[in-house]
């Protein structure tokens, strides 16, 4: 492979609330109004650490409105933070679904493509991402079936390429703290995890929410992995068998459910013991003091642990905003005294950051593409989860019927079957 010590350029495909903060023509009303992945990428490049930005959408005519946005939530707000980027397609065009392709084009092997973009959508954009030879960090659930991943990571091996899923909470030095503690509990038991978004994020997914995608795959992937993560070196998932509650998406017009729960059974790999995960994600709740509600419950052999992800003992109340208990280790949108962003120790964005100093060790010759696959959550080390979540969506279709995940005898996920 070629070594460069020049800063990769990055194509951010998706231009979204996660990108940009900007939805539907405004800032968006959640916990996430300047973004974090342009944000996080701004900072990278007045840092030096990554070069040309670009952005590529569906619709032009939206990247005034954008560039609007982050003039007024981010050059206006942080000393110094160049908010500029090339975009695809031009300003004036109203639809072109292939301008991301155009904008791949102008990148260069060794250079970093996000995609945060509809679920269903994963797949095409990061497998051609990855056959040009670029790096490739995907939004959660990185694609929908095993078929997809597996041709993925394939890919990505072939081509000499990292491709990782951005799942933020390995990041959180909670979730971190409480995946070295379940190594020392023994055989794992339980784990139950519920996650939820208001209504109103309904809303925002409205051209995709139960059509292309469902909750299970969009939240509940969050803790599926994360708790893959803590227990996949010892414990692996046999079967799983899927429950959704309705009516309340439905009566709206939007054809989804409003909440999924998996039901999974665990195999303790030594003993043979087995355990039991329950996980539950919704997207019909309330507003409360939190966007998103998440927490989860452990017990193993030797001791158990509880975390409220949503709650960490912080609130704040003011006239504009009401009550709220906020979260800044995930985005710290605050600048600091001397006016400069000052986030870059949130998880949110070390979790972009880590990806993009791989990048750059691999670039410059440093380190292997191999050297990361146990140290970041690749495509090659998050096949479970993927497994888990294509089960209960097959599960959910197939009249609540349980699904079995098949190993090969090396114990790498084959495929899955009917219980």
């Amino acid at each position: 492979a070629m070594t460069s010590n020049n800063p990769p350029a990055v194509l951010m495909v998706g231009t979204g609330e996660y990108t940009t903060g900007y939805v539907h023509g405004s800032a968006s009303g959640s916990d996430k109004s300047a973004g974090v992945v342009a944000l996080t990428l701004f900072d990278l490049r007045y840092r030096g650490r990554v070069g040309a930005l670009r952005m590529a959408g569906t619709n032009g005519t939206r990247f005034p409105g954008i560039r609007d946005h982050l003039r007024t939530r981010v050059a206006e707000v942080y000393n110094d933070m160049d908010v500029r980027f090339d975009s695809f397609p031009g300003d004036g065009v109203d639809s072109d679904r292939n301008a991301w392709r155009r904008a791949l084009a102008t990148l260069s092997p060794g250079d970093i493509v996000t995609v945060f973009t509809p679920d269903d959508t994963h797949f095409r954009i990061a497998l051609e991402a990855v056959k040009s030879g670029c790096h490739v960090l995907i939004a959660k659930p990185v694609v929908q079936t095993l078929e997809e991943h597996f041709a993925l990571g394939q890919s990505a091996k072939e081509n000499r390429v990292l491709a990782a899923v951005e799942v933020h909470k390995r990041w959180d030095p909670i979730y971190a703290d409480a995946r070295d503690r379940i190594r020392g509990l023994g055989d794992f038991s339980h784990f139950a995890s519920y996650m939820s978004q208001p209504k109103k994020q309904l809303q925002t997914f409205r051209a995709w929410a139960g059509r292309a995608s469902d909750i299970s795959y969009y939240l509940n992937s969050h803790h599926v992995d994360f708790h893959h993560w803590a227990v996949g070196s010892f414990a692996r998932p046999r079967t799983v068998h899927a429950l959704a509650a309705t009516g309340s998406a439905r009566h709206i017009g939007i054809p989804a459910e409003d909440a999924i729960t998996l039901t999974v059974v665990w195999e303790n790999i030594a003993s043979g013991n087995l355990g039991t995960a329950v996980y539950t994600a919704s997207w019909i709740a309330p507003e409360s003091d939190v966007h998103s509600q998440q927490r989860f419950f452990y017990m193993g052999h030797g001791g158990e642990l509880s975390v409220d992800q949503a709650h960490r003992g912080y609130t704040v109340s003011t006239d504009t905003n009401g009550y709220a208990a906020v979260n800044p280790l995930f985005m710290k949108y605050t600048p600091d005294a001397a006016g400069c962003f000052a986030g870059q120790s949130g998880y949110g964005y070390r979790s972009i950051e880590d990806f993009v100093e791989a990048v750059i060790a691999i670039r410059c010759g440093r380190e292997s593409v191999d050297s990361f696959v146990r140290n970041l959550p690749t495509v090659q080390d998050t096949l479970p989860v993927t497994a888990i979540l294509e089960a209960g969506r097959r599960s959910l279709d197939d009249a609540g019927r349980a699904y079995s995940i098949d190993y090969n005898s090396d114990g790498q996920v084959k495929g899955l079957s009917r219980a």
